[in-house]
């Protein structure tokens, strides 16, 4: 299979995926799918079949791979079948695997307080308060501009997050000192978390992410955590001060309510109170 031979048909796809809008990011990954299920079959993308995708699918789930990253390969695949080759019933002939549904691992309060405490310098602390005080996932934390904190609204302003929408985020009185006091120190000119090395760049999602594994290992925390639980500790905090799940849906951004409910699950206020069946049972002792 040649460069050239798939040259106009993937010109196509590229075609079809920048005419709906879609990020870069995503038309890489949806290319690579493609490519992925024509190296595995030897066939030309236009001589995909159905039955080279199931093929295709058995042999990653096979490989150990996780339900997700699977599912975006098919998503991929789906787009080429549907879009660029026109043949709509592709959603009946490549199924979806199964993903488990897990709770999101939550730190208390005093876990997320002893982590920022033990960030490795005050703009990593800086960052991560604000993933932590706003709900913000990492790509939204760097990508912040000095002018996106507005302090007369006590807003942050998310340009282009998750879906590629706007919205705007909680600013409380004590981020915005935090942010105050990064802003006397650092005096960023454009991004709020500037590149050491690259000024005129942000930080990456990487560097911060390396910060707040850092930080977890000072602070002695044992959960198995990651960056994103900032925003999972964000929510279920939230829930547990009794903010309605509705307004808790908003500030993350997030399309489904379904979605923002999961959080629920692992609030505390949950099941505080409740008492089980076994506590009202009138039973003896066991003999001793």
């Amino acid at each position: 299979m040649t460069e050239e031979a798939i040259n106009p048909l993937r010109r196509r796809m590229i075609e079809d995926m920048t005419a709906r809008n879609l990020d870069e990011k995503t038309q890489r990954g949806y290319v690579r799918s493609v490519r992925a299920c024509c190296r595995f079959c030897d066939r030309r993308p236009e001589q995909l079949t159905y039955e080279d995708i199931r093929r295709f699918q058995l042999q990653l789930m096979q490989s150990g791979l996780a339900p997700g990253t699977i599912n975006s390969a098919m998503i991929g695949l789906r787009f080429f079948f549907r879009t660029t080759l026109r043949r709509p019933e592709a959603l009946d002939y490549i199924p979806m695997a199964r993903e488990p549904q897990r709770l999101p691992v939550v730190m208390t309060p005093e876990e997320v307080a002893s982590l920022l405490e033990s960030a490795p310098g005050l703009k990593w602390r800086t960052a991560l308060s604000v993933a932590y005080g706003a709900g913000l996932r990492a790509s939204e934390v760097v990508g912040l501009k000095v002018s996106d904190i507005d302090s007369q609204r006590m807003r942050i302003r998310v340009e282009q997050g998750k879906g590629r929408c706007d919205r705007d985020a909680l600013l409380s009185p004590h981020l915005l000192a935090v942010l105050r006091n990064w802003w006397k120190v650092a005096r960023p000119p454009v991004w709020l978390f500037p590149n050491r090395l690259t000024p005129f760049d942000h930080v990456t999602p990487k560097s911060l992410n390396r910060a707040f594994h850092q930080g977890v290992e000072r602070a002695g925390i044992k959960k198995a955590v990651s960056l994103h639980t900032l925003r999972h500790c964000f929510a279920t905090h939230l829930l547990e001060q009794d903010v309605d799940v509705r307004v808790i849906q908003v500030l993350l951004g997030h399309k489904k309510l379904e979605t923002t409910a999961v959080y629920t699950h692992v609030a505390a206020k949950t099941l505080d109170g409740i008492d089980s069946p076994l506590d009202l049972l009138k039973l003896r002792p066991p003999p001793a």
